[in-house]
């Protein structure tokens, strides 16, 4: 299969493959706060404008996120589909009608 390809199921496989494992070992709240980490490289490299380096933090943000994920049981595509699947969770809505906060 190509990358390109892939459904989001088959990404979080991927990085069990790769990394449930250490994941596990890691544990769970360790697991969460390396995601937070790369969440602040996120913004970091947004604020600095930095293209490439904001294109590889939001793709480790993302591989933290499903490692996360795996480590507590969660299929992120089932529950990102549960839950914005319709629509909008809160007006039901596809684009959102909500007020702006």
């Amino acid at each position: 299969m190509l990358m390109a390809e892939m459904r989001l199921k088959d990404i979080q496989r991927l990085m069990a493959e790769i990394y449930l494992d250490r994941d596990r070992e890691r544990g769970a709240e360790k697991t969460l706060l390396w995601m937070l980490s790369e969440a602040g490289e996120v913004a970091d490299a947004f604020l600095k404008n930095n293209r490439v380096g904001l294109e590889c933090e939001v793709a480790d943000l993302l591989a933290w996120l499903l490692s996360f994920c795996n480590v507590v049981g969660i299929d992120l595509e089932e529950a990102v589909l549960a839950r914005y699947g319709v629509g909008c969770p809160a007006c039901g809505s596809k684009p959102c009608r909500c007020p702006m906060k």
